[in-house]
């Protein structure tokens, strides 16, 4: 199973929803079995999937070690409407389980996500991807996340604030290397985009001084992506022919081809 991390410190870059399509291209136009965890306590992937729930247990739980007993990381995930996607929801207790994680000192903090899911393999279940949506932080959760993934993707909103955070957040991930040494940024990738020039020197800007591979694929701007929050359907289905729709399949596919996959 490949672990793709969705991350930046910024919010409002189209995290979340890039997580979703990505996911769900994946899942239902590469045949591919996707486990989708929401690594953020609003839990808006959960909600986009209708299963955000507090009577359930959630990433919060496997990550402090809270689960029922005899349950697994298995236990906690639910079914979507699809059959190759399915998700490890979150909601605000992943808040308290970041404050317990930094107390807890009798067991490895970075590393629980990772054992958790090679536990879940070593027992038969098994995906070809997960891929983790995380909050824009650097919290317990977020390392957690860097140091169970294979491949980081960062989306990247161009404006003047589309730096901030990256030098920081580049730093941490070498710094998560000692965990995971196998641990590959395979580059941004642009959301919200228009051509025009502040995009087009942005992502110039971005390449170079930040020295961020960048994904050639960027994702245009579309009402059609707001549109599909409130329809709680990916963008293949919801908005099939609009630009963001075939920008994500395209995307995906590139992806394919820099992790070494077959598309």
């Amino acid at each position: 199973m490949k672990v793709i991390c969705i991350i930046n410190l910024k919010g409002g870059v189209a995290k979340t929803i890039s997580a979703i399509n990505i996911a769900y291209t994946l899942a239902e136009k590469r045949g591919k079995r996707v486990l989708l965890i929401d690594n953020d306590k609003q839990g808006n992937t959960s909600k986009f999937f209708g299963v955000h729930d507090y009577e359930k247990p959630s990433l919060a739980e496997v990550l402090t070690g809270q689960l029922p007993q005899g349950d697994t990381l298995f236990n906690t995930l639910q079914c979507t409407k699809y059959d190759n996607l399915h998700v490890l929801p979150a909601n605000m207790n992943l808040l308290h389980a970041d404050r317990s994680i930094l107390i807890d000192a009798s067991k490895p903090q970075q590393t629980r996500l990772h054992k958790a899911l090679g536990t879940m393999e070593r027992a038969g279940y098994s995906y070809d991807f997960a891929v983790i949506d995380c909050a824009p932080d650097l919290n317990m959760s977020v390392i957690n996340a860097i140091v169970a993934a294979h491949h980081v993707l960062i989306p990247i909103k161009i404006d003047k604030f589309a730096f901030d955070g990256i030098d920081t957040l580049l730093q941490q991930i070498e710094e998560m290397r000692d965990f995971n040494p196998g641990l590959r940024v395979l580059g941004g990738f642009v959301t919200m985009y228009s051509r025009n020039n502040v995009n087009l020197q942005g992502v110039e800007v971005l390449s170079e001084k930040a020295g961020l591979p960048m994904f050639t694929t960027a994702i245009r701007n579309t009402v059609k992506v707001s549109e599909t929050t409130y329809a709680g359907l990916p963008l293949a289905i919801y908005a099939p022919k609009s630009t963001a729709a075939r920008d994500y399949d395209a995307l995906v596919d590139e992806y394919l081809q820099k992790a070494g996959e077959a598309v």
